[in-house]
């Protein structure tokens, strides 16, 4: 009956431990969500939105509204005669006035142009750093990965080390191996025991940084799937002009920015650049308004009533202002010099980075089909150590060749396999990076 109740709980596990490994793509959409960094970016994207509107908003008049009142006493003018008098008086306005401006130089439309440049430039930087971030994840999750298959390959030697001793000192008791023999292959079970607990040590701490990078519960389980190698993918590769289009990609490398990024930060600047020129025009505002009064001597009963002195009261206005720029103590030229130097310089890095693009996915693309040929090379290599490995270990037990000996083959062939592995995860990251640079959105499914 136990026997039974544990085969069920053990199946009832399995879908479960299935269902909650996760793919690096998967990694990746949970950093990008919960990342605090791209919230950041995604408020900034938020204040450019607003600046937007603002500019927007410069295009409609501007309307305001004020009430005063006034309680005079003493010696003051009487609204009435407009003479003194020392009597106390209570003195209430109403105004309601319009201005739009009508010709400003185009400072405005230019204010617009470069507000909608800056929308555009937070929508690149969010992208860019979701892809960061996203590339933090994808390097943590192959360090998770390569160390896990370190541990694997550790725990396999350790089984295998101690099934060796265990014939070793077999062939000790029938007087085929010596007692420095079998000293040597306990030395080695103890080295592969010490390998296993160092590579579970250095699992735990890649585990601990991807969990970190991605925003993940640090005390919450996580499980990854095994990375396909790149023949499961079925990867085609052509040439690097295939894969290199800089002129496609929004993206730059970590610390360079991105090439949409500096494109948009080159508009903006142009645009404040001619803002800043248009400060040369004169400017063309037209107002209207209307304002009323209620004006009243206390302790008298003479006044006339509030409906009637707000109606009577009652004046309206329509005006013209033009302003022409004459001399500002050079304000003005020292902002457009500064606003132009700003353009040259954006227009600069912009440049900068198409080439630093054209460099960095140039590099990334030949790194990319380096570790696919040597994944093949070493798929080759692991096969002939471990062939070697395994006749090693014959003639081990034959008498014909040493525990030393067999050490360094076993030694060769779990550094090949640890290479093999190396090459196939890094194959996977060059290729996530060829993506990137293409312009491509790497962390979704």
């Amino acid at each position: 009956m136990k026997q039974a109740l544990i085969i069920l709980l053990a199946l009832a596990a399995r879908p479960t431990t299935a269902q909650n490994a996760w793919t690096v793509q998967q990694c990746m959409q949970y950093a990008v969500e919960h990342n605090h960094e791209v919230k950041q970016a995604e408020l900034q994207l938020d204040n450019y939105r607003v600046q937007k509107t603002k500019a927007v908003g410069s295009f409609l008049p501007y309307v305001d509204a004020g009430i005063g009142a006034q309680y005079n006493f003493g010696r003051a003018i009487d609204p009435e005669t407009n003479g003194y008098t020392d009597v106390s008086t209570f003195y209430n306005g109403y105004q309601l006035q319009a201005s739009l401006p009508v010709f400003d130089g185009f400072s405005r439309l230019h204010a617009l142009k470069a507000a909608k440049a800056g929308e555009l430039m937070g929508r690149a930087s969010l992208r860019q750093q979701q892809d960061l971030t996203a590339l933090d994840v994808l390097q943590a999750y192959t360090n998770v990965a390569y160390y896990e298959g370190l541990v694997s390959m550790a725990g396999e030697k350790v089984q295998e080390t101690t099934l060796l001793l265990k014939q070793t000192r077999l062939l000790e008791e029938v007087g085929r191996k010596s007692a420095a023999d079998v000293a040597q292959v306990e030395s080695q079970q103890a080295e592969a025991d010490y390998e296993l607990t160092r590579q579970q040590n250095l699992h735990a701490s890649a585990l601990l940084e991807l969990k970190k990078a991605m925003g993940f519960p640090i005390g919450d389980s996580l499980s990854l799937t095994p990375s396909p190698s790149p023949k499961e993918r079925g990867v085609e590769s052509s040439s690097a002009d295939d894969y290199c289009k800089s002129n496609h990609s929004p993206l730059l490398g970590r610390g360079a920015g991105g090439e949409a990024l500096a494109r948009y930060q080159m508009e903006a600047a142009k645009h404040e650049w001619r803002q800043a020129r248009a400060s040369l025009f004169p400017t063309l505002s037209l107002s209207a308004g209307l304002s009323t009064t209620y004006f009243r001597t206390l302790h008298s009963e003479t006044a006339a009533s509030f409906n009637n002195q707000f109606k009577n009261n009652m004046g309206e206005y329509i005006g013209a202002t033009l302003s022409i720029p004459l001399f500002n103590r050079l304000q003005t030229v020292t902002n457009i010099r500064k606003a132009k130097n700003n353009y040259k310089i954006a227009h600069e890095a912009y440049q900068q980075r198409l080439l630093e693009l054209e460099k960095l996915s140039r590099e990334a693309w030949q790194d990319w089909q380096g570790y696919l040929k040597q994944t093949a090379q070493m798929e080759k290599k692991v096969e002939a150590d471990s062939l070697a490995y395994q006749l090693t270990r014959r003639q081990f037990e034959e008498g014909l060749s040493t525990a030393i000996d067999l050490h360094t083959t076993g030694s060769q062939l779990l550094k090949s396999k640890a290479t093999l592995l190396q090459c196939r995860l890094m194959a996977m990251v060059k290729e996530q990076l060829v993506r990137y640079y293409k312009g491509e959105q790497i962390w979704t499914e």
